[in-house]
Parts: structure tokens; sequence; C-alpha cells
């Protein structure tokens, strides 16, 4: 499944994995979040509800992926890769940003608007 996150700065397309985390997050779109900088290596936003834990944790990421941070809970966009480990309980990787991150990569806080794609696939990695 694509989504889409339209910001100020442009739009940013990611394919979201097959697992019950990632379609939980499809549930609740759309979504217009506030998504606030941590770290200078991601924007995350709170969701209006905590989502399946069913998918795989990690306490690695690389530029681009989605997460679910359960103890939110929020979700997470990786924009930049500082060396350092996601602490517990570790994040679950819902999907890969297909295009370039670059529209996150400002300072502070950006809105924005996520929804399905209409052009939608489904990944069966996971």
């Amino acid at each position: 499944m694509r989504i889409r996150l339209e910001t100020e700065n442009g739009v940013i397309t990611a394919t979201l994995i097959d697992n019950e985390t990632a379609q939980d997050f499809i549930s609740l779109l759309p979504l217009t979040l506030t998504m606030n900088d941590l770290f200078r290596r991601e924007k995350f936003a709170h969701l209006p509800r905590a989502i399946s834990e069913h998918g795989k944790r990690t306490h690695t990421y690389e530029v681009g992926d989605v997460a679910y941070w359960s103890a939110g809970p929020e979700v997470a966009i990786f924009y930049r890769h500082d060396g350092q480990r996601i602490p517990d309980p570790g994040i679950i990787v819902m999907g890969k940003i297909d295009s370039d991150v670059e529209a996150l990569n400002v300072p502070g806080s950006v809105k924005v608007k996520v929804h399905v794609d209409s052009a939608s696939k489904v990944s069966r990695s996971e």
C-alpha cells in the first residue's frame, strides 16, 4: 500500500509493508499531523490512538523508514542517520519513503497531510 505525505515543501510517497501495524496505521488515514523534529534525524507525530504492535521490533533504522513508536503512540519518519540506536521498546518499521526525504529535513515542525495514494500497491516483505 502506498501513502502520500503532503507538506508545504513538497509531496513525499511511501510504500508500506504488509504487516498488522501498517494495516492499522492505514485505518487511521486520512490524517493531518504536526510532525515535530527529534535529534535532527526524524520527524514524529502523536497518533490519535495506539495501533497494532504485531510488527517486527528493531533498535536500528535507515533514512526513509516510516516507523511506529508504541510508547507514544507516534509515527516517525527518519530523514538523517546519526548513528544512534533507538531506545526500548524500539520501533516497528511500517514502510519506506519512495522519494527524497528532503522535504522533512527542515528546522522545527512540519504540517503533513497523510492519505492513501490512489496508485496504491502492497509490498509483501515482513
